[in-house]
């Protein structure tokens, strides 16, 4: 199966940040996991959160940032990969002056209800 970029509508997801599912079983594919494509736009930040069940892995394509993982902060450049354990809380800040552009690999699929937000405002990571 073949997904087109150009076909797949943006959302603003729970945490605040504009996601492409470019794989998800609610598009008809049989599969127990998703991968999205992530953009958080310079300044902002996206909600603290954490998924119940899910099992993430981040890994940034563009731009730069700071992630607050449980309790650990760190940079993020081209490159980096992050395993996000369920049940983690979590928050990534775009601190470059580009798009921050990651992928996400959630197993199980993504789903807004396994998304707890911890708080309200996008603050620094």
């Amino acid at each position: 199966m073949k997904q087109e970029y150009g076909r797949i509508r943006p959302y603003v997801t729970k945490d605040g940040s504009v996601i492409r599912e470019l794989i998800h079983p609610d598009q008809g594919v049989e599969t127990a996991l998703s991968l999205a494509e992530a953009t958080i736009f310079p300044g902002k930040a996206t909600l603290l959160h954490l998924h119940r069940l899910s099992t993430e892995v981040y890994h940034v394509v563009r731009g730069k940032g700071r992630m607050l993982l449980g309790g650990e902060t760190f940079d993020l450049t081209p490159g980096d990969t992050v395993l996000i354990r369920p049940g983690t809380p979590h928050r990534v800040h775009n601190t470059g002056e580009e798009a921050l552009v990651i992928l996400c690999c959630c197993s199980p699929a993504y789903a807004h209800e396994d998304t707890a937000l911890l708080d309200q405002q996008g603050g620094e990571a």
